[in-house]
């Protein structure tokens, strides 16, 4: 917020567009649905999005403060090795099996919710590699996992909270998740908080592409950060 001001004030608009994605592939899925609010017309489209437009400030913050961590600097920094060989061929093979998956999502949703938030990940990540482009999973190659493991942490830190807020509001969303529907902590199964570590590197994709767009070239791995993790 201080070191870059207008990357952050950028974040919110793109929050909220960024969000509203996952709400419509949500019409899909149905794996939640919101209690005591109207969900049609222009004021919940305004109600919905002024909160939809905090996720990405938060998520991409707390990256910031779990990318500081003793424990992830140190424990991160030289971690497993992952260097596929023919990464273009993976890329394909990856982009289109998402892009089935994501369509597929509408003829079985009940076998496919979880491709909803994995799904546009691995499409972003393919589509990066096929255009040659640095993605958040390239210290991997190194065994630099940094990037991944506060991306995901952060994530998960806020979805806690989210959760916590949620279920002592009278207006709030509530869960049908096939398969998994059981040992709720909150409102959610405690296997459904996975969908949060794919979707914390789906921030820090998405706020990777803005900071790319705003400073016109490629971000990763060639501006050191106070951290020591790139942006």
């Amino acid at each position: 917020m201080l070191d870059r001001p207008l990357f952050f004030l950028m974040l919110f608009p793109l929050s909220a567009a960024f969000w509203w994605f996952f709400e419509y592939l949500n019409r899909f899925v149905e794996n939640w649905s919101y209690v005591l609010v109207p969900t049609n017309g222009w004021s919940y489209f305004w109600r919905a999005t002024l909160p939809f437009s905090t996720v990405l400030a938060a998520v991409l913050s707390a990256r910031e403060w779990f990318g500081e961590m003793t424990w992830v600097r140190e424990g991160f920094t030289a971690w497993i090795r992952i260097d596929l060989p023919r990464p273009k061929t993976w890329a394909w093979v990856t982009l289109v099996a998402a892009d089935v998956g994501l369509l597929g999502i509408g003829v079985w949703p009940n076998y496919l919710f979880s491709l909803l938030w994995v799904a546009p990940l691995l499409i972003l990540l393919s589509l990066q590699v096929l255009f040659g482009e640095e993605t958040l999973l390239s210290g991997v190659r190194e065994g630099d996992w940094r990037v991944v493991v506060s991306s995901a942490a952060a994530a998960l830190f806020c979805g806690w909270f989210w959760e916590m807020w949620n279920y002592y509001s009278l207006a709030k969303w509530s869960y049908t998740i096939p398969f998994v529907d059981r040992f709720r902590v909150f409102e959610m199964p405690i296997l459904g908080y996975a969908g949060y570590l794919p979707f914390g590197l789906e921030c820090m994709a998405i706020g990777d592409l803005l900071e790319q767009v705003m400073n016109g070239k490629r971000i990763r791995n060639h501006t050191p950060r106070r951290d020591g993790i790139p942006r």
